[in-house]
């Protein structure tokens, strides 16, 4: 379409004459306007993008039929993304320097002559439709760089986790600038999360980040092509509502650690996280902490030294009959879990404390250990650890 051109180059003149002043005018009125001019986009960059979008307006204006370079947006719309501009505010300063144009337009053309009706409808059409090219160009570059900025942040995080989890963190960074780079929180309590994957890389936790997210829990996750794992960082009192969000989450087995502190345990926090998970029958969608017993941790970090242990202390209970064999361990393990009473182990088993006796009676002639004596009761309970570990990782 055509709108006169002689008349629409009369008024790009207006607005050349007048561009590094409505430059000036619209990077105090941005600066004014909008924070992000303050703090984030130099005055300088800001200067310069505004000009050459008001000499683009200014070109178009006196040649709308010529070839339209919009390089300068794509280019803008990147290096917004990168300084971490918000993209509405971006779109706004875009359209402060479209208005102004038109301001000037308005004003000077009818201080001088009076412009045709045709001649002003044409210009607002025409502007309007660099400002809606304008935009297009510069959100389509400011999403993509966002995007690599998004996937570069990704493999970032997923590297830095690798070497936490690995313990093999580079001579560049420590755990805690590691740590620090991952948001983590300072002296706080730290678990890890492992979940088995549905499929092939089909995380076990769908969505867990952000749902802790929600919640004011800091994470980080990895998915490698069988398990989903993450180290979790917990404020006191949020270590219930970890276990409600997993809960609500959860589509396969999944182990969480003890607590710790010290960041270069996360190896081992993530063994024992996958030590809890093996303990959940397979194709259980479940959740299981594992316990934090000192004695139980040192077990699960050595299995094999640990089975040899079992059979070594238990072996004899263990070459009974499946029934009795059962009857004796479950029975050993509630005395434990009951500090050795024998009454409270028989409310528990629903039996009479007598039977309670004479089950530990059993068990001290068939592996020679006395619950009295406390070296023999450190190893009935080490056995006893590491027949559950050969348990849950069988």
């Amino acid at each position: 379409m055509h709108y006169g051109e002689d008349s629409l180059a009369e008024l790009a003149d207006l607005a050349d004459v007048r561009l590094a002043e409505l430059a000036d005018d619209v990077v105090a009125d941005c600066v004014d306007r909008m924070d992000v001019y303050r703090t984030v986009v130099p005055r300088e960059d800001l200067r310069r993008s505004i000009e050459h979008n008001l000499r683009y307006i200014v070109a178009a204006l006196r040649d709308p039929g010529g070839t339209r370079d919009l390089s300068a947006p794509r280019e803008t719309g990147r290096r917004r993304a990168h300084q971490g501009a918000p993209l509405p505010e971006v779109l706004r300063a875009y359209r402060l320097a479209f208005t102004a144009v038109w301001d000037v337009l308005i004003r000077d053309a009818s201080e001088r002559h009076a412009p045709a009706r045709t001649t002003l409808l044409g210009a607002a059409t025409l502007l309007w439709q660099l400002a809606d090219e304008h935009a297009i160009e510069l959100t389509e570059a400011y999403r993509a760089a966002t995007a690599e900025l998004l996937d570069e942040q990704h493999q970032r995080r997923a590297a830095l986790l690798e070497a936490l989890f690995t313990g093999q963190v580079g001579p560049d960074a420590s755990p805690w600038e590691i740590a620090k780079l991952l948001d983590l929180q300072p002296n706080a309590d730290l678990v890890v999360v492992a979940a088995e994957n549905g499929a092939l890389a089909d995380a076990g936790l769908p969505r867990v980040e952000r749902r802790l997210a929600e919640r004011g829990i800091v994470s980080a996750w990895r998915l490698t092509p069988t398990l989903h794992a993450g180290l979790v960082s917990l404020r006191p009192g949020q270590r219930d509502e970890l276990f409600t969000v997993l809960r609500e989450v959860v589509t396969t087995r999944t182990g969480v650690s003890p607590p710790y502190r010290a960041l270069r345990d996360t190896p081992r926090a993530l063994h024992l996280a996958g030590v809890a998970l093996a303990g959940i029958p397979a194709g259980m969608p479940d959740v299981r902490a594992f316990g934090t017993s000192p004695l139980a941790a040192l077990v699960a970090c050595e299995p094999e030294e640990s089975e040899r242990v079992a059979h070594q202390v238990l072996g004899a209970v263990l070459e009974l009959p499946a029934d009795d064999r059962t009857s004796l361990l479950d029975t050993l393990q509630a005395w434990f879990d009951h500090g050795g009473s024998a009454e409270q182990t028989a409310e528990q088993l629903y039996c009479h404390p007598n039977t309670v006796r004479y089950r530990l009676r059993r068990i001290h002639q068939l592996t020679g250990r006395s619950l009295t004596q406390p070296f023999d009761v450190a190893e009935l309970a080490t056995a006893l650890h590491s027949l559950g570990l050969g348990r849950t990782s069988g």
